[in-house]
Parts: structure tokens; C-alpha cells; sequence
């Protein structure tokens, strides 16, 4: 690899990271154990793990649909009024595990008190609620799409791109 191929898998690399970072809610694919496609968003936060939390009512198809299959696919994509064409809309794609985190769990209080300082009282007041749950969301694979013939396969175990 030259410099000038190293120095532009740096630069996709930090624009990479900089979507994920200005991105407030993720963009959820799930499917049910029967197979029905759902989608949806929530709001997440992540850890230093770079796994996502997301708190979310078993109320919703997608919860359920979590829960029961232990995956999802999430997406972060580049808004549209900064996009200048809208056939390569620069994108984050990640393939999920998906493990429940119980309340008795240190690291349920953790990511719970770090949503509320995100988004406010509107946490605590979920939290009162039987029926949320704390995902959260282990990236397994990932992919970002720079643009056309600008596809790179995101390396899960320090976030560098390939092809």
C-alpha cells in the first residue's frame, strides 16, 4: 500500500467514525423468528467496546424481534440535505448480536445513566416502565460506503478498513 492509499484509508476511516459519532439514533433491520422484515430506529449510546445500547419496549415488533433472534442489522446513514447524490449516500452498516442487559447488571445503570445525560429525563421516566428493555448491540461485521466504488469492509477488532 502506498502513502497516498494509506492516507486516504485514514481519512475513510475518521469519516467513518465521524457519521457514527454525529448520529444520535441508529437506523434498525430485524427480522421475526418467522421470517417478517421490521424496521425501525432508536436512540443509542455507545461504550468504549464500541457495542451500542439501546433501551426499547418489548411493546415493539422490533424489540420482540431482537429478543427472539438475538440479531440485527443497523445502519447510519449520511443525512440527505448533506448529500450531494442520492445513489451513494455515505453509510455505516452493521451486522448485531444481540444480548439483553439485566437490571441486576452494573453495566445496566452504567449505559442507562449515559443515555439520560444524552437525552434527558425522558430516560428516567422509561425506566419506570416494565415493559423496556437494555439491548445491546455487538457489531460482528460492518461495512462503510464511501461512495461509487468506495466499499470497505470495517475490521471489527480495531475499526481500520479493507476491502
Amino acid at each position: 500500500m502506498t502513502d497516498i492509499d494509506k492516507q486516504e484509508q485514514e481519512e475513510h476511516t475518521q469519516n467513518y467514525q465521524h457519521l457514527i459519532k454525529s448520529q444520535q439514533t441508529l437506523l434498525l433491520a430485524t427480522v421475526s423468528s418467522h421470517a417478517e422484515p421490521e424496521c425501525s430506529y432508536a436512540p443509542f449510546v455507545t461504550d468504549e467496546h464500541k457495542v451500542f445500547y439501546i433501551f426499547v419496549s418489548e411493546l415493539a415488533i422490533h424489540t420482540k424481534n431482537m429478543i427472539e433472534t438475538q440479531k440485527a442489522s443497523i445502519l447510519f446513514i449520511k443525512p440527505e440535505h448533506e448529500t450531494k447524490n442520492f445513489f451513494v449516500r455515505e453509510r455505516v452498516i452493521f451486522d448485531c448480536i444481540i444480548s439483553e442487559i439485566q437490571q441486576n447488571d452494573e453495566l445496566y445503570n452504567r449505559q442507562l445513566s449515559q443515555m439520560n445525560d444524552q437525552f434527558g429525563e425522558t430516560v428516567e421516566l422509561l425506566r419506570s416502565l416494565p415493559d423496556f428493555h437494555l439491548l445491546a448491540l455487538t457489531p460482528v461485521k460492518g461495512r462503510y460506503i464511501a461512495g461509487f466504488g468506495k466499499a470497505f469492509m470495517i475490521n471489527m477488532t480495531d475499526g481500520s478498513l479493507g476491502f
